[in-house]
């Protein structure tokens, strides 16, 4: 018998997201059209399937506390990460853009080509996690909604 652990594949599968208040948030997640599963958790923390890693929300002190973090001061500054909504044209960036804001996302930059030949614009949610819908060379977006890199 081998002592050795098997191979592990590196996987992204939850992405959690750390929010103020639990209701408003699951409000505007599912008004931007992701699907709740596993609702019987209630406020506690909520998961939505997004075509691909699962997107939770789970509220911001507690997500902190148990990562071992302190929960205050809340960053107001960039805090090193986007969330990305991968579309197949400008005019669905553009789309894309205008629907999240009419459900509660704070515009944070207009949608604009970008230097290296693409076109997109950013959004916040209502806790400040910053998404970008963009249409990028070279990344296709799928009929399935996926995206589809090259090798």
């Amino acid at each position: 018998m081998s002592n050795e652990l098997p191979a592990q594949v590196a996987r992204l599968t939850v992405i959690t997201l750390g929010v103020s208040d639990m209701r408003a948030s699951v409000a505007f997640y599912e008004a931007l059209g992701f699907k709740r599963k596993m609702s019987a958790t209630g406020e506690a923390v909520a998961f939505f399937e997004t075509g691909g890693p699962v997107l939770a929300l789970f509220p911001w002190d507690q997500l902190a506390g148990d990562a071992t973090l302190p929960d205050h001061p809340r960053p107001q500054a960039f805090r090193g990460m986007t969330l990305a909504w991968n579309c197949s044209s400008r005019d669905e960036v553009d789309a894309v853009l205008a629907f999240a804001v009419a459900r509660g996302a704070s515009l944070l930059k207009p949608a604009h080509v970008t230097d290296y030949g693409g076109y997109s614009g950013y959004f916040a949610d209502p806790d400040g996690h910053v998404w970008e819908a963009v249409v990028a060379p070279g990344i296709a977006v799928g009929d399935d909604r996926r995206v589809h890199l090259p090798d």
